[in-house]
């Protein structure tokens, strides 16, 4: 299976990263985790999109605030699908990064999930790798179906109290 290249720009930016390898954690996706700055570290974060086909991954998830470039840097130096997270900051409350990442030139995308949206990084990935592994869609397949019966759960009580 091919792994998941996660990178984040600064180590405040774990608490989301950890959500996304708790996410891929459950569903057996193999995965490597980086901080490297798109402006204080641009060459390592350049080296390893450059060789992340070359090094196994399959998808690369990217997690910045602030500024938030760390996306478009990898996106710009590999033709993997790049997932970009935006972090939440005390200044503007993401908006800030939700814009930096989902705002790419043409011919280079980056696929945007919302602020702090490391879970459904980590789902977009799998289902990016699924695409080609029948058991990884067969996971998520369960996967959902278990979502969905937890809310039928939610549904049956809340409707037992009120729809008399």
């Amino acid at each position: 299976m091919k792994k998941v290249g996660i990178v984040m720009g600064s180590d405040s930016d774990l608490p989301i990263i950890r959500k996304a390898t708790g996410t891929l954690d459950t569903l057996g996706i193999p995965y490597e985790v980086h901080v490297y700055s798109a402006h204080r570290t641009p060459e390592e974060a350049r080296d390893f999109s450059r060789n992340a086909r070359a090094n196994g991954f399959g998808v690369i998830i990217a997690a910045a605030g602030m500024a938030a470039h760390l996306a478009g840097a990898v996106a710009a130096n590999t033709t993997l699908p790049v997932i970009g997270i935006p972090c939440k900051s005390t200044n503007l409350d993401g908006i800030d990064a939700l814009l930096s990442t989902v705002m790419m030139p043409s011919g280079i995308p980056v696929a945007t999930v919302a602020i702090d949206g490391g879970v459904n990084a980590a789902l977009l990935s799998a289902q990016i790798l699924a695409v080609e592994d029948q058991d990884l869609a067969a996971k998520l397949d369960a996967k959902r179906a278990a979502d969905a019966a937890k809310v039928l759960e939610k549904d049956a009580v809340v409707a037992a109290e009120f729809n008399k």
